[in-house]
């Protein structure tokens, strides 16, 4: 058994001849043969198979005994697959037993060794005969088919070629492109929360809230490729970004045509080709899900998809896999291709991560699709962070800007990829201009030109000012993800009838707007004592604005106020909340969005709702945010010399 060395036979014979069990851990060593076998079959045979073979020839527990006479006989009953060895062979037998298993063994691994090589070989050169006979067939009808090529046709191929050789130097908008996740600007907290949800070794479904132009698609693109750097992400080095505008999606219900989930060139439809189509073979024709396969599947405008195209994404989503069907597939059909064969019966593979950016509201999108989906919300640009925006895309072009024109264009866009364009315009310009000097330094005159040309105007007409005055008041608004500022005026006349005063407000308005005006009143008389049948009230809204909802409430009742008491209001200041009729201010809705827009305008000072504190960030900076939970409270921030006072509202002098 080769447990000694030559060396040591001489002094081995010497003595009383021992016996093979009697040696220094031979019987370890036989354990531990027997044990290897067993792993061998289980790798030649699968352990399943060992274990249901085991089963046939009443051998599973033998293979279980600690015996190695019984584990031995296991063995000789599965190698040799004869169930009427029932005698285990003697503890001196042993040695011998397990050289001729090994024997067999041997053979066995070496016959299916051989099996393995020629069933490879024969399939590839299956496979090598089948494409050189497709290809020949392919050859020979186009041959006969297709004519010589003429004068006319090798024109054409020339103009094409020539066409071909024309290009342009890259665009000013992806020169300006950002390249790097710190240069997107102002979106840091969306795009931390879009890098935890997708660099991770569990990356989610995303969907982008936000205004246009804010850097969404361009986070999106970016994140993916600092996922793809980190090691515990599953995103390889190769894993691409599909990139598809979801209002551009059209597809046909029959599935003839559909670029997003794929389709099926059946043979009687134009597209199919030549040699499947003669021989009748429908062909699957892969769509973007497939491949973006391993990466990122980025659709914009995921809220305009219809809504049926949608549903089918979202079952490819849950199964990580598209399915195709035709009634031209015959799985008997023996000239069908194993790739279209494999299409049909297993579907093409599509597991991929889903990135869809809206500007739209999220209660507008499908359930279903929120459901499956983290959801990210970017920010409204300020005016510093449009004019960064245009600072860095001047650095990137190469050209000077005079001070002020990043100002000039923060006041005519709040969005970042209009910023950037503006500052093209104005660079086109300052080019033709300069005769197309290096040295190009744009100016105001030339953001001017670009401005005329374009017919813009400018984004934020309200101002904040720091001189007070009677009857008018700031409130907030928001349409989407973008805050405004609301210009809300008053005026007061004693009744003139002797019937009650009348109270005005905006036609535009909604149901809720106007229920505001009259619980303003309500209010009205608790403060001041006052009957509002003593006044004629006319509260306005600026540029007659559709107003819905009841945020508008407390901004309306302090505009009254003033009114009728002659009463300055700061503005700088700007009130949103609804009023209750027992003067608490209520919670309202888009807050966050409300603070933006209160800053594009410059306002220093903004009252909230208490109850609406938590939806504001706490590092916000550039304006003082101050919740209030009743309309006493807003006296001393809004009305410039007077508070609220034992007999109503008195000056700070006590008059």
């Amino acid at each position: 058994m080769g447990l000694f060395r030559k060396g040591e036979e001489k002094e081995r014979n010497k003595g009383p001849k021992l016996l093979w069990w009697e040696h220094p851990g031979a019987i370890d060593e036989m354990s531990r043969r027997i044990s290897s076998m067993f792993s061998m079959l289980s790798d030649l045979l699968g352990a399943d198979r060992l274990i249901l073979k085991a089963g046939k020839l009443e051998s599973l527990t033998l293979m279980r005994s600690e015996d190695l006479e019984q584990r031995a006989m296991a063995l000789q009953r599965i190698v040799f697959q004869d169930p009427t060895i029932t005698v285990a062979p003697s503890f001196d037998e042993l040695p011998s037993i397990m050289d001729e298993l090994e024997d067999e063994l041997a053979e066995m691994l070496a016959r299916k060794r051989l099996d393995e090589s020629i069933e490879k070989k024969v399939t590839d050169k299956l496979q090598q005969k089948h494409e050189e006979y497709v290809k020949d067939v392919k050859k020979q009808l186009l041959s006969e088919e297709s004519g010589p090529e003429t004068a006319e046709t090798q024109k054409k191929l020339e103009d094409l070629k020539k066409l071909e050789e024309r290009k342009l130097l890259t665009s000013a908008m992806e020169a300006v492109r950002p390249s790097d996740l710190a240069q997107i600007v102002g979106q840091d907290r969306a795009i931390r929360a879009l890098m935890a949800k997708i660099s991770s070794p569990f990356p989610q479904h995303v969907i982008l809230y936000g205004p246009p132009g804010v850097g969404k698609t361009s986070a999106a693109r970016l994140v993916l490729e600092e996922a793809k750097k980190a090691k515990y992400t599953p995103f390889g080095s190769n894993a691409k970004f599909i990139e598809v505008d979801g209002t551009t999606l059209r597809w046909d219900p029959r599935d003839i045509v559909n670029p997003l989930m794929g389709s099926v060139h059946d043979p009687i439809y134009q597209g199919a080709k030549r040699d499947l189509a003669e021989g009748g073979v429908p062909e699957p024709k892969l769509g973007l899900v497939t491949e973006a396969h391993g990466g990122v599947l980025f659709i914009d405008e995921i809220g305009e998809m219809d809504p049926l195209l949608l549903n089918k994404l979202l079952k490819v989503m849950e199964d990580k896999r598209v399915s195709f069907e035709s009634s031209y597939y015959d799985p008997q059909d023996k000239s069908v291709p194993e790739y279209i064969r494999q299409l049909f019966e297993k579907g093409a593979p599509a597991d991929f991560i889903l990135i869809g950016a809206t500007t739209r509201e999220p209660e507008t999108l499908s359930p279903a699709l929120r459901s499956r989906c983290a959801e990210v919300f970017f920010e409204p640009l300020t005016q510093h962070s449009v004019q960064e925006i245009a600072t860095n895309a001047a650095l990137r072009l190469g050209v000077r800007i005079e001070d002020g024109v990043p100002e000039m264009i923060s006041d005519y866009t709040i969005e970042g990829r209009k910023a950037t364009s503006l500052l093209i315009d104005a660079y086109s310009f300052a080019l033709y201009e300069s005769q197309g000097s290096k040295d190009v330094l744009i100016k105001k005159a030339h953001l001017e030109d670009a401005i005329r040309a374009g017919r813009m105007t400018p984004y934020v007409n309200i101002k904040a000012s720091d001189t007070a005055e009677v009857g008018k008041i700031f409130g907030l608004g928001v349409s989407g993800f973008l805050g405004s500022v609301i210009e809300i005026e008053a005026v007061s006349f004693p009744r003139k009838e002797e019937k009650g005063g009348n109270i005005r407000f905006n036609e535009t308005a909604g149901s809720m707007a106007k229920d505001s005006v009259f619980n303003a009143g309500a209010v009205f008389r608790s403060i001041t004592g006052d009957e509002l049948a003593k006044y004629d009230f006319h509260v306005n809204v600026v540029g007659g604005g559709n107003i819905e909802g009841p945020s508008a409430g407390a901004a309306i009742l302090l505009a009254m106020l003033s009114a009728s008491r002659g009463i300055r209001i700061r503005q700088d200041v700007a009130v949103t909340g609804e009023i209750s009729i027992q003067g608490k201010v209520k919670e309202v809705g888009g807050v966050f969005e409300k603070v933006y827009g209160a800053k594009q305008a410059g306002i220093k000072k903004v009252l909230i709702p208490d109850g609406n504190k938590k939806d504001v960030p706490s590092d916000i900076t550039g304006v003082q945010i101050v919740p209030v939970d009743d309309i006493k409270e807003c006296f001393e921030h809004i009305f410039e010399g007077y508070r609220l006072g034992p007999e109503g509202i008195q000056s700070d002098d006590g008059r």
